[in-house]
């Protein structure tokens, strides 16, 4: 069938094509790419770089500057995956892939990849960036203003909407924003999945990274606001993840031995655990706002439960296991069949109740000195 489709050209026929030299390629062209690769270290025949792309000032602020001229950015802040989603004071024990292969791609950005983040080459003058951010927000918003604003753009039909899922801020997700304020003043933001466990953390840094600052928050929708003399001409630049990196190996979350509590204490508290009500049923990427305090508010009268987490997926289990340890603060010690079991640890028992103490105490001292008035 492509014969006969290649035999309508008339400069090309069928002999010709079965002929052997067909397939021959040109020494000229075999010896031009064995010079080129010469010139690349012994690295780079095993990770080559990408074709070179017209060295456009446009196509160059979006990350698709040539592999001869690596792209910069002012940002003061290391570039990674995710920002919200991501403890940096956990070291990691290993890698799954070679730190070499940014997700940036080889030889675009002048940033090293270490595995976990591109680090930036200036350490960050806080003063100086506190004062940029203050010049592009201008004179607070009043009421009115910020009424307006939030008429116009809270609305589930708003055609500037952003949906952040388990990654929570990741760094892709800053360029959608500029884009975004390219046309509207605002953009709706919309959390759902782990990151609404603590939504405080997703928006400070929607506010350190882009600079923008939030004028509505309700339950898990936010209004991200780009300032009075926001310019897009003046954009940061924001070089792209082509891909997503692969996480690194960290240290094993739920031990054999919980701390505090021996192996049979441990394998008793998981029974009872695993044979408690379930306080909650977590639905796959809901909205988890609530559920740091009734974790809290539970652990007052229980000393383990139980979430049920049979319709969530197993890598969202673990993050939320994480977040509640921090949160609350409390020890995971068993993760099975889609269940969480948290322990309410030996040292929160005894806060507590020297915390009615005072409380108590404070009381009585009130009262005495209203007595004595």
């Amino acid at each position: 069938m492509l014969l006969r489709r290649l035999s309508v050209l008339p400069w090309r026929s069928e002999r010709s094509l079965l002929h052997p030299l067909f397939f021959f390629v040109s020494p000229k062209y075999s010896q031009r790419n064995s010079s080129s690769k010469d010139c690349h270290d012994l690295d780079d025949l095993f990770d080559p770089p990408f074709s070179s792309i017209s060295r456009n000032p446009k196509l160059a602020r979006f990350g698709n500057g040539g592999a001869n001229d690596p792209l910069h950015s002012d940002l003061p802040f290391d570039f990674q995956y995710s920002y919200s989603e991501t403890d940096r004071s956990v070291q990691p024990l290993g890698f799954r892939e070679k730190p070499r292969f940014s997700p940036f791609g080889p030889g675009r950005l002048d940033r090293t990849w270490n595995g976990v983040c591109a680090p930036a080459k200036a350490v960050a003058d806080e003063e100086q960036s506190a004062a940029a951010r203050a010049a592009v927000l201008g004179d607070p918003l009043s009421e009115s203003e910020i009424e307006e604003l939030v008429e116009r753009y809270r609305h589930d039909d708003c055609s500037r909407q952003i949906n952040i899922g388990k990654g929570g801020v990741t760094h892709n997700l800053l360029d959608d924003i500029h884009n975004h304020w390219r046309r509207a003043e605002a953009v709706r933001i919309k959390c759902l999945g782990t990151p609404t466990l603590d939504m405080d953390n997703v928006c400070f840094h929607l506010e350190e990274k882009t600079g923008g600052k939030i004028i509505y928050r309700k339950i898990n929708i936010l209004l991200l606001y780009r300032g009075r003399y926001y310019d897009h001409r003046k954009r940061p630049t924001i070089p792209l993840m082509l891909w997503k990196p692969r996480a690194p190996i960290y240290p094993r979350l739920v031990k054999n031995t919980a701390e505090g509590l021996n192996f049979e204490e441990t394998k008793e508290m998981r029974s009872r655990g695993l044979d408690s009500p379930a306080l909650m049923t977590l639905t796959r990427n809901g909205v988890y706002v609530n559920v740091v305090e009734k974790v809290k508010e539970a652990f007052k009268t229980k000393e383990v439960i139980r979430l049920d987490c049979s319709h969530v997926e197993t890598s969202d289990i673990k993050k939320i296991g994480v977040k509640l340890r921090d949160l609350v603060p409390c020890v995971p010690i068993l993760f099975k069949k889609g269940q969480i079991i948290l322990w309410r640890r030996k040292d929160q028992k005894q806060d507590h109740q020297e915390s009615i103490i005072h409380h108590t105490i404070d009381d009585v001292h009130n009262l005495e000195i209203k007595d004595t008035g």
